[in-house]
């Protein structure tokens, strides 16, 4: 193949997930009203190969907008309404002994993680014990039960909910699984135009049907290209220099980094960058990653990997105004090099 030939497949590719992208928002916005931001973080998670923590007060459509885009996904989709006594077993399955012709055997009974889209509700009311075997399936793609392995089918994307109001009866979430999330999507509540919309839409007799858009095999394919998108030296210096500017304990803390935080993020959260913002490059049609991008994902991909220190917890300062200040104050160029070309 020659060059024009190569480069014109890799334009093809990238109008291809385009366009897709462009179809799975349509088709979610037939059911979903006013949260541009939110489903299109959710579908960077998706084509990143993450998965998606989603904050928000009750009722502004976050449970709605995950069965939407399991509609709009030829996907097996299987929905966790996580309590305090909802058991492992009860989310990875387990065997069950059956009755085969006089013989008894064995057989795997398998429970709602077997899923390929797989809500979490309300993931913070589960107890830590419950919470370890859904780690599992996120970090290894993979479920133990009795000892044998069994692989998850891919795709498989965990998109949970959590309230951020009520702190009865739930269980903060462990650092170690929320590192393990991609994004962290806050749902914001809508403003008045939006609130009409939603009314007019859920409140009459038309009823909004989503069309399937996607499979997993082509999804797959979509994630092979997140991969293959170029990013410049520059920047990926520039992505483990602001990941070290955020943790405190480093030589290269920034000053913010310093006085309101104490745990920064870490190489997850460096990679959560990177991928993310690959995505992001796709969907603005460039197979380059550039600074912008990076800037656009800086916040969902790292406010629940930092841990605000007591000062900044008593002053109300959040994750998302110290990532703003550290964006301000770590540099796109390196200081040494910034010198030599001044």
């Amino acid at each position: 193949m020659s060059e024009d030939e190569t480069r014109g497949d890799a334009a093809g590719r990238i109008e291809a997930f385009r366009t897709a992208v462009d179809t799975l928002k349509d088709a979610v916005g037939r059911i979903v009203v006013g949260q541009d931001t939110v489903v299109e973080e959710v579908l960077i998670c998706l084509f990143a190969g993450g998965h998606a923590l989603l904050e928000g007060a009750p009722g502004l459509g976050k449970t709605l907008l995950v069965r939407t885009l399991s509609d709009a996904l030829h996907l097996r989709f299987s929905r966790i309404q996580f309590t305090p006594d909802l058991m492992p077993t009860d989310i990875t399955g387990t065997n069950v002994v059956v009755d085969d012709g006089g013989r008894k055997r064995f057989e795997l009974q398998k429970g709602p993680l077997f899923g390929q889209l797989v809500l979490a509700d309300e993931i913070n009311r589960a107890t830590p014990k419950t919470q370890s075997a859904l780690l599992e399936a996120m970090a290894e793609g993979s479920i133990t039960i009795a000892g044998t392995r069994h692989v998850l089918e891919a795709p498989f994307v965990v998109l949970a909910t959590e309230n951020p109001i009520e702190m009865e009866g739930t269980y903060p979430l462990p650092e170690a699984q929320l590192d393990r999330f991609l994004f962290k999507v806050i749902v914001p509540s809508p403003d008045e135009d939006t609130l009409v919309g939603i009314l007019d839409r859920t409140t009459g007799t038309d009823k909004a049907t989503v069309p399937q858009v996607l499979d997993g095999p082509r999804i797959l394919e979509f994630r092979e290209l997140v991969r293959e998108v170029r990013v410049a030296d520059a920047l990926v210096r520039y992505v483990a220099r602001f990941v070290r500017a955020s943790d405190p304990s480093t030589s290269d803390a920034a000053p913010t980094a310093r006085q309101l935080l104490r745990y920064g993020a870490g190489v997850r959260g460096a990679q959560s960058l990177m991928l993310a913002a690959k995505v992001v490059a796709l969907m603005n049609g460039r197979a380059h990653v550039s600074f912008a991008d990076l800037r656009r994902v800086a916040l969902p991909a790292l406010r629940h990997r930092l841990i605000p220190s007591f000062e900044a917890e008593a002053d109300g300062i959040g994750t998302d105004e110290i990532l703003t200040r550290l964006l301000g104050e770590v540099p796109e160029t390196p200081p040494s090099l910034a010198r030599v070309a001044g």
